[in-house]
């Protein structure tokens, strides 16, 4: 699924217990990671994440539900995208735009992820 289309149905939710639960969804279909790939765990997040990447393709994993949603958006948001095109994207800001409802914990997570994808 392209980032457009995860943007198109979360901008079409009005609800945030469903939204999240979309978000939950979209973690669900969150490719496996190939071996070869390297892994860096993301300090900074509520539950264990990693974002891996083999060449220009990225992948993820997290223990947590709703946070492998985040990580399929964000994988998602960047796919296709070399890494001067992720390290220019206001990540953050486009996340934001999804309105979706985050605890204090999840955000904090997020901002560790965005740093990640600026500090390639």
């Amino acid at each position: 699924m392209t980032y457009n289309e995860i943007k198109n149905i979360l901008l079409s939710i009005s609800d945030p217990v469903e939204k999240l639960e979309m978000v939950m969804d979209f973690g669900r279909n969150l490719a496996p990671v190939p071996d070869g790939a390297i892994c860096n765990e993301i300090v900074g997040c509520a539950s264990r994440v990693e974002i891996c990447q083999l060449g220009n393709l990225f992948y993820g994993r997290a223990d947590s539900a709703l946070v492998r949603g985040i990580v399929a958006i964000l994988i998602a948001m960047t796919h296709g995208k070399s890494i001067d095109e992720i390290k220019q994207m206001d990540i953050l800001s486009e996340f934001s735009s999804l309105d979706i409802n985050l605890g204090a914990g999840r955000l904090n997570g997020l901002e560790s992820m965005v740093r990640f994808f600026h500090n390639l």
